[in-house]
């Protein structure tokens, strides 16, 4: 569902290549690991999946849409959601969610289904008529969840969306992100917690100075090292790095 084919991307500040060369093929079904040292191209990377970049070489496809020539179909089939809490302060919860909801021209009785199965899940309730400033950090990633997903996408990507979320909330998520794989559809899931990523994820990609340098599942990345947990073999891989790009 996810291809990405020899991407890379610069920034003009520097002219060093924050993704060099990066190639994935993430399938239906998959609940992808994302994971890399501050620095390495993680969020780059998704930006040029997301279509908020364009690579400098290489193509990017989702679901089979080119997203240099079908960009708002490819973007169409995402729910996206990122790392930190911009979201429309004076706008509240339930105005949020239809507004997303009209983005996407989702109908009347899809919304109300949606909103309400969510709502139920993460405890927003009672929330969801005050205005957004009013909301802790973890509300507002809740909320940026429920509208992210709001269409129904096929594909979701997620960077770093456990911030925040208390113990239930983390747990929550969590299972709907393996019921979405299990019915066939895709997860791409950045994070920091090398734990959840080894007990969640069917398949981990770790990156580092803008390379993939080691993917598959955690019996494939011990290489028989059955005892190695994803933090060993992330340290033996990476090295530190400066600031996220």
């Amino acid at each position: 569902m996810i291809e990405l084919l020899n991407v890379s991307k610069a920034y003009a500040k520097n002219g060093k290549k924050a993704v060099d060369g990066l190639t994935l093929n993430i399938k239906g079904g998959e609940l992808y690991g994302f994971i890399g040292p501050n620095g390495a191209g993680k969020t780059t990377t998704i930006k040029l999946m997301t279509g908020i970049l364009t690579p400098d070489e290489g193509t990017v496809t989702m679901a089979g849409h080119s997203m240099a020539q079908e960009r708002l179909e490819a973007q169409r089939l995402i729910g996206f959601v990122p790392d930190g809490n911009d979201l429309y302060d004076r706008l509240t919860g339930l105005e949020y969610l239809n507004f997303m909801a009209d983005i996407y021209q989702v109908s009347a009785a899809d919304r109300k289904a949606h909103i309400e199965k969510y709502l139920d899940i993460f405890d927003l309730k009672d929330a969801v008529g005050n205005q957004i400033r009013a909301y802790s950090r973890g509300m507002k990633q809740k909320l940026a969840v429920i509208g992210a997903l709001i269409h129904h996408p096929p594909v979701w990507i997620l960077d770093e969306p456990l911030t925040g979320l208390d113990p239930r909330a983390s747990h929550l998520l969590k299972e709907e992100m393996k019921g979405h794989c299990a019915q066939g559809n895709t997860v791409f899931f950045s994070t920091h917690v090398l734990e959840v990523a080894e007990k969640l994820c069917t398949r981990i990609g770790i990156i580092d100075h803008g390379q993939l340098i080691a993917e598959g599942t955690m019996d494939e990345l011990r290489q028989g090292e059955r005892a190695a947990s994803l933090e060993e073999l992330f340290l033996e891989r990476t090295e530190e790095g400066g600031e996220e790009k």
